[in-house]
């Protein structure tokens, strides 16, 4: 085997691999170069190549160097990314290679447990993962939700609730400022920046590849839920709700039309996304509408390095800053600010 470092944006071998592997949207040139040009990230991927060219494994990564330190993470602000590999000796092969590089590495596994046997990973954190199966009728998907979710969607309607998908960047920007309350207002956490929600408008959406669904009440937006195409799937990425409607349960039909959205375009998966271990609320949501459930492992190799107190005591600051740009008493725009600045340090 040959192994290369290849731009996952552009080479034709990649693109080659991910057809081959079980890969997801987190691979997608589409994505990561969302990624490059949001956060000006360095993202490269090793593949190897067998005795004919052909390329038989892979993994992308993101060389980071910041305030927090130098380190490799395969891939940042992703649910999960996969090495593309058959078995151990692939991994072995192209992790070395990232190894060599003497800083810290970071992986989500999800669909392969082969770098869970490598010893020089720890598992640091666990998330739950659900995957809703479409390739039955309607009418047997329907039979599947269980019935508080068919009677919020019920409701839902009954309540004057309509689903429509965005027509332009209006609409993406009213779905951000949705997003940037709920994060801060339910999670204390600040937003991606809205360039980042621009990017996936340019180059999913406008490509056909995905849909922003709105949940519309009157001439108001009371949810909406941001889904990303890729090969035989549509990926829940986002959704963001109006908390002081949440009484009219549009996220309940906006799943239900996520679903018909995906057979009707003859996509066979819902993939409903990570939800943390203690996400009970969000959890028992995703499975009300028979979804399937496995285990992301976030892993971590120390490579050797160890944090300088500078380091730590950035992390520090970092927490600091979010809980204060967080505050109920900080302007929302003072907020959004604050993730346009910074965001990038929690990759």
């Amino acid at each position: 085997m040959v192994m290369l470092t290849v731009d996952p944006l552009i080479d034709a071998n990649w693109m080659l691999l991910l057809k081959r592997h079980r890969s997801c949207v987190f691979h997608s040139p589409a994505w990561l170069r969302v990624l490059a040009e949001t956060y000006e990230m360095d993202i490269g991927a090793n593949i190897l190549l067998d005795l004919e060219g052909a390329p038989v494994a892979g993994m992308p990564f993101a060389r980071i160097c910041d305030a927090r330190g130098e380190r490799i993470v395969s891939m940042p602000f992703c649910d999960y990314c996969d090495p593309l590999v058959g078995g151990i000796e692939h991994w072995n092969v192209l992790v070395e290679a990232l190894m060599g590089e003497h800083h810290p590495v970071a992986l989500r596994c999800l669909h392969t447990d082969v770098p869970l046997s490598d010893s020089r990973f720890s598992e640091v954190k666990c998330a739950r993962w659900h995957r809703i199966d479409l390739r039955a009728g309607q009418d047997a998907l329907w039979e599947r939700i269980e019935d508080p979710a068919r009677r919020a969607i019920h409701k839902a309607q009954a309540d004057g609730v309509s689903i429509r998908p965005a027509r332009d960047l209006d609409d993406v920007r009213r779905f951000f400022e949705l997003h940037l309350r709920v994060r801060k207002y339910k999670y204390q956490m600040i937003a991606q920046p809205f360039r980042f929600f621009e990017r996936i408008w340019h180059h999913f959406l406008e490509a056909g590849q995905g849909v922003l669904l709105l949940a519309e009440q009157g001439s108001g937006i009371v949810g909406a839920t941001l889904l990303l195409q890729w090969q035989d799937t549509l990926y829940y990425k986002f959704n963001a709700s109006d908390l002081s409607h949440l009484d009219c349960r549009p996220n309940d039909l906006l799943v239900w039309e996520a679903m018909r959205w995906a057979k009707a375009h003859g996509l066979e998966w819902l993939d409903f996304g990570l939800s943390d271990w203690d996400q009970e609320g969000l959890i028992r949501f995703k499975r009300k509408f028979g979804a399937e459930e496995k285990t992301i492992h976030f892993l971590r190799c120390t490579n050797g390095s160890v944090d300088h107190p500078w380091q730590r005591n950035f992390g520090s600051m970092l927490s600091q800053l979010t809980e204060l740009f967080t505050s109920g008493s900080t302007p929302d725009a003072v907020t959004e600010k604050a993730g346009d600045l910074l965001y990038r340090y929690f990759a």
